[in-house]
């Protein structure tokens, strides 16, 4: 098995800090549905403030309102209005299965607006098996 990304929120910033919730990272379900992201999917979360990296699950907030609220011990990890980026991931049996998966990545601005949409693409190229691109989503 080989894990791979499934999807990413490239540069999102964090809105609130919540030590007394019961875990996990809540974030606005309607950059999640652009994304590809669900409901208690386990997700790793790199700080790219701090490089603190740790893996929590989703869970949805409010629709529309942006949000990414680190809840529980995951609070600790993160300041408000530190950038993260947050990856889903997800496995597959050997390397040909790379040529069917096309991870959304979104980017952001400082107030959580998407300002890129693109995917990754694996191919096969003349130089390469596993040659690599980002391709733009319209």
């Amino acid at each position: 098995m080989i894990e791979i990304v499934r999807s990413k929120l490239h540069g999102l910033h964090v809105t609130g800090c919540d030590l007394e919730y019961h875990g996990s990272i809540t974030l606005d379900p309607l950059i999640c549905r652009q994304a590809g992201m669900y409901p208690m999917e386990f997700v790793y979360i790199w700080n790219k403030n701090s490089g603190q990296r740790i893996s929590t699950y989703v869970i949805y907030g409010e629709p529309g309102s942006r949000c990414c609220v680190l809840n529980g011990a995951a609070a600790r990890t993160c300041q408000k209005g530190d950038a993260v980026i947050i990856c889903a991931s997800m496995q597959v049996q050997n390397p040909d299965e790379l040529y069917t998966v096309r991870p959304n990545v979104l980017t952001f601005d400082n107030q959580n607006n998407i300002i890129e949409h693109f995917q990754y693409n694996v191919f096969k190229s003349k130089e390469f098996e596993y040659d690599f691109r980002i391709d733009s989503v319209s």
